[in-house]
């Protein structure tokens, strides 16, 4: 069985029970996606997997699609069009779907376990302090340290700053998987799910949802 869509953070909003307790959700609109590919363990891939692709409301030209794209969904027997973003979900066993089957956010139930994979807020360049959590310095009278990044070098061998050091830089904008989330809710009708949790990434930004 699939266990894992493709979709859009939307936002986040509220739900109420009927004794009054509030409950923080993040909306993602899940789906619908089409199968692609299949790929299995016992051929030449090596590996259960399928390859999803995100059915949106605007559909891609096919002027807009390049030869490689276009020979892929081509393999499919030309009944699939073309879609924009295309992800992998593994398996545990041998896929179960075959080439065209939908796949919606009824594969999911209230109270699933999931985690979700997205790309997480750019920061722009920031200093150690923001990006790696650095402790200060002292910010007595003559310190020349408050936000520095202090002394990263060494004295003798190998006399050099090593490659991979805690530094400043580019934070964010990395892929993020976020574990542990809890299905709130699922609205089938609306291809809407409500996910109880922080899910990573900025609204309207594309994230993979996955059972644990």
């Amino acid at each position: 069985m699939i266990s894992g869509i493709i979709g859009r953070k939307l936002g986040m909003t509220q739900l109420f029970a009927e004794d009054g307790t509030v409950t923080p959700v993040t909306v993602i609109k899940a789906g619908p996606c089409v199968v692609v590919q299949t790929k299995s363990a016992n051929g030449s891939d090596g590996y259960n997997a399928v390859q999803l692709g995100l059915v949106e409301d605007k559909a891609i030209k096919l002027k807009n699609v390049s030869k490689p794209l276009r020979g892929h969904f081509e393999k499919t027997g030309g009944g699939l069009p073309p879609t924009r973003i295309l992800k992998e979900i593994r398996l545990i066993g041998e896929p179960e779907a075959a080439v065209g089957d939908q796949v919606k956010v009824d594969v999911f139930a209230d109270g699933d376990k999931i985690e979700v994979v997205g790309k997480s807020k750019g920061r722009g360049f920031a200093g150690t302090i923001k990006r790696h959590k650095f402790h200060r310095g002292p910010e007595s009278h003559g310190s020349m340290n408050v936000r520095a990044p202090g002394s990263m070098g060494q004295s003798a061998y190998p006399s050099r700053v090593i490659k991979g050091t805690r530094s400043s830089g580019h934070m964010g904008d990395a892929q993020v998987t976020v574990k542990g989330l809890t299905v709130a809710r699922v609205d089938a009708e609306n291809n809407l799910l409500m996910v109880r949790g922080a899910v990573p990434g900025a609204n309207g930004c594309l994230v993979v949802v996955r059972k644990s």
